[in-house]
Order: structure tokens, then C-alpha cells, then sequence
């Protein structure tokens, strides 16, 4: 009797691990057709409550590797490397489907044969079935893990929100944005073809989503790891990045981090009485660097004697988290430099939206992936699109873009739609 009680609970002990191990492998997605219209669906009605729209070339690639594993793109029958432009898989294509909210591309052969590259929370994987029907091959078909790409990842479906297809592209092109260094600590760029190191802003960004979804165990050793409360990305220390840096500090430690005291102790440069003053994107915008600072040191819980300054800042709508009384009305940010960087019409939509006053000014892309971008930054190295493609260097647009994913993801999950 002993012996059966014993096993009976090692059996049930280890049922969550048996459970995980059969759920870490997929099988073949049916009728991805179907999932890829309820996705079209979501975008046309986004499409139609924000009214501005911006023309995108249609690529026709995805990108699989969310999260702290290798980084792969789907194009013309091929998977490549993005990084290198090494061919992993190449096949001989008749016809495609990609779903970007489901991270699938089904793939129909020459020879009737069906693939599916799938991603899931364990992995990026592919499935191919036998030729004939790709509804029959549910159970006929091994998954095989590329390589590199073994580690867990959350991937909520957001199934409460109207537009939840639309927010499990917009985390993915977050999640695609953390690249591995070489030092395998994972890194947020706002870009993982045209940014080598991280931009504060973005990261902090980049950060309230992964905060959303359960995900800040990807960024943990990063911020651990950070030492100067500048990122340094125009030559100069930029005011805001104090407030940001000691946010980003306060998901994963406390104020015995080593930075926090370097960041403290740098306030004094910029400080002016009771608020801070300096260099934001070549300008100085004391409303938006002060903002960041209070919101950093109330998220440490640390002691803050500063005021939000009763002046107009075009940069005071860009921040929404909070202190969204203090706000001088004057000029909103040229919709020219929207459409170049659409992060800051949905941080002023997400602004307004807090004080009352909901806009409609923020852009959205022609193309139904990616959803995010960025077009001729200061400091973006585009001939890193050449593994993309080679007239996005012409045209300086990178996407899928850190900051704009986040900025549009916490937009539109801020007020879910039954």
C-alpha cells in the first residue's frame, strides 16, 4: 500500500513536467487560412478607428526568434540566418501563407509535400507533412527545432482584447528586438538590423510590454548588468535617461543596484531648482526629462523633491505613464515626423487619451506585417538591411521597430475591448 501511495505521488509530481515536455513539441496548425482572416479582420477595423495611414512596401518575409533565441527570416522559399545571410532551409515553393498572429508561414511544395514554420513558447520548429491534404497531416508529422532557438518565451493571446491578433504581432515585433550579445546577456534594440546597443528610452519602452505579458525574465541579467545611466547613443548624456534607467532598475532589484546611486549623483548636472534641464534628441525638454525622473524615483520608491516645470514642452505629451495634469497646451509634433517615427503620434494619442481629450492621430502602415517602423534616424546603420533587403537601405526604413511596437501595444491594450 505504501509502495502504491508513493508512486501515485511521484506520478502527480511529476505530471506538470511530463505535461510541459508533450506541450513543448506543436503539431501541424489547420486551417491557418481562417486565423489569418480574423487577423485581416482586426487590422481593418484599427485601420478604419485610426484614419492615418502610411504606405509600406510589401516584403512578404516574417521573422522567427522572439525573445533570447537565434534570429531567422522567412523569404521566397528560404530561411535565413539574420545575421549572417547563411541559408539554413530553402525549398521549392508553389504557394505561401503567412500568418503573422499565429507566427506561422505554411509553405506548399512543388511536389504537394506541406511545411509549416511555426514558433511557439519553447521554440521555433518546423513541420512537414506528406503530400495531400495539410488537414490530414495533424498527426503524421515530427516537429524538428531549429537550432538555437530552445528557451521559454510567454506568448498570451489576448483573447479579452477586440484587436488580440494585433497585439500578439505588435509583442512579437518586441520580443524580436532582444538580440543576444556576445556576452549572451539579451539586449533590447530598437532595431535588430540597423542598432547595435540599446537606447534607454526604447529599452524602458520595450520593458512595460514585456512587464504586460510576463516576460521581464529576458531582461533581467541586461539591466543587472548596467552601470552607466547614460546610453550615450548623440555623444552626450541625455537628461531623460536618468528617470529611465532607473525605471527599467526597479522591474527586476531595488535601490542597492550599483547604477542607482551613479544616476542619483548625476542629477546635479542638469538640475535647475526643483526640476531638471538638458539634452533630449539634440533639444532640451525639462517637462519630459523631469517626468521621467520623478517616475523613476517614485517607481524605486526613493525621495523626490522635484517639480514637473509649468511650461510648454513639445515633448510633455510623449510621456503618458503618469503626471498627465502637468501639461501647458501649445504645438503638436509635426505629423511629418510621425510618419517617419509613428512612436511619438501613438505616445500623444496614448496622452491625450489619459487627460480625456482621445485622439485619432496615430499612423498605421499599409503592409499587414510588420506593424511597427522607423525611417532615416540619426544613428541607425541601414546597410545592416542588406539580409532584408536591399532598397530599405535606399529608402532608410528599418522595421519591426522596439519602441513603436511597445508604444502601439500599450495603446491599444490600455482599454481592452470586450
Amino acid at each position: 500500500m505504501k509502495r502504491f501511495l508513493l508512486l501515485f505521488i511521484l506520478i502527480v509530481l511529476q505530471a506538470p513536467t511530463l505535461w510541459a515536455q508533450q506541450a513543448s513539441e506543436p503539431t501541424f496548425y489547420t486551417n491557418p487560412e481562417a486565423a489569418l482572416q480574423v487577423y485581416h479582420n482586426a487590422l481593418t477595423r484599427l485601420r478604419q478607428e485610426y484614419p492615418n495611414h502610411r504606405d509600406l512596401p510589401k516584403l512578404n518575409f516574417f521573422l522567427f526568434g522572439m525573445g533570447q533565441r537565434a534570429k531567422y527570416i522567412y523569404r521566397q522559399g528560404r530561411l535565413i540566418d539574420a545575421f549572417s545571410g547563411h541559408i539554413e532551409e530553402q525549398w521549392t515553393v508553389e504557394s505561401e501563407l503567412i500568418v503573422p498572429s499565429e507566427y506561422l508561414v505554411q509553405l506548399k511544395l512543388a511536389n504537394g509535400t506541406y511545411i509549416q514554420i511555426r514558433e511557439d513558447e519553447s521554440g521555433v520548429w518546423i513541420l512537414q507533412a506528406p503530400s495531400g491534404s495539410a488537414q490530414k497531416a495533424v498527426r503524421n508529422t515530427k516537429p524538428r527545432r531549429i537550432a538555437n532557438t530552445k528557451s521559454v518565451v510567454n506568448l498570451p493571446r489576448f483573447s479579452d482584447n477586440t484587436y488580440g491578433p494585433i497585439l500578439r504581432v505588435l509583442h512579437h515585433e518586441t520580443l524580436i528586438n532582444l538580440v543576444n550579445g556576445r556576452d549572451e546577456i539579451t539586449r533590447p534594440l530598437p532595431n535588430l538590423f540597423v542598432y547595435q546597443k540599446p537606447r534607454y528610452r526604447d529599452a524602458a519602452m520595450m520593458a512595460m510590454v514585456l512587464r504586460e505579458t510576463d516576460n521581464l525574465a529576458l531582461l533581467r541579467p541586461w539591466i543587472m548588468s548596467l552601470r552607466d545611466p547614460f546610453d550615450r547613443y548623440s555623444g552626450v548624456a541625455e537628461a531623460d535617461n536618468i528617470g529611465q534607467v532607473l525605471f527599467l532598475v526597479s522591474l527586476v532589484s531595488d535601490q542597492t543596484h550599483p547604477v542607482v546611486q551613479v544616476a542619483l549623483d548625476s542629477v546635479n548636472r542638469f538640475k535647475r531648482t526643483n526640476y531638471i534641464v538638458g539634452q533630449t534628441d539634440n533639444a532640451e525638454h525639462p517637462v519630459y526629462q523631469t517626468k521621467w525622473l520623478k517616475y523613476g524615483l517614485k517607481s524605486l520608491r526613493l525621495s523626490d523633491p522635484y517639480l514637473v516645470p509649468g511650461q510648454y514642452d513639445s515633448y510633455s505629451t510623449l510621456f503618458w505613464c503618469d503626471y498627465t495634469d502637468k501639461y501647458i497646451p501649445g504645438e503638436k509634433i509635426d505629423q511629418t515626423v510621425n510618419v517617419n517615427h509613428p512612436y511619438l503620434s501613438w505616445a500623444e494619442d496614448h496622452f491625450y487619451d489619459r487627460t480625456g481629450t482621445a485622439q485619432k492621430r496615430g499612423i498605421l502602415g499599409t503592409s499587414s506585417y510588420p506593424l511597427s517602423w522607423e525611417e532615416k534616424a540619426s544613428y541607425a546603420h541601414y546597410p545592416g538591411l542588406t539580409v532584408l533587403d536591399k532598397d530599405l537601405i535606399r529608402k532608410k526604413l528599418a522595421f519591426p521597430h522596439g519602441w513603436h511596437a511597445a508604444e502601439l501595444f500599450l495603446r491599444l491594450n490600455a482599454n481592452p475591448r470586450k
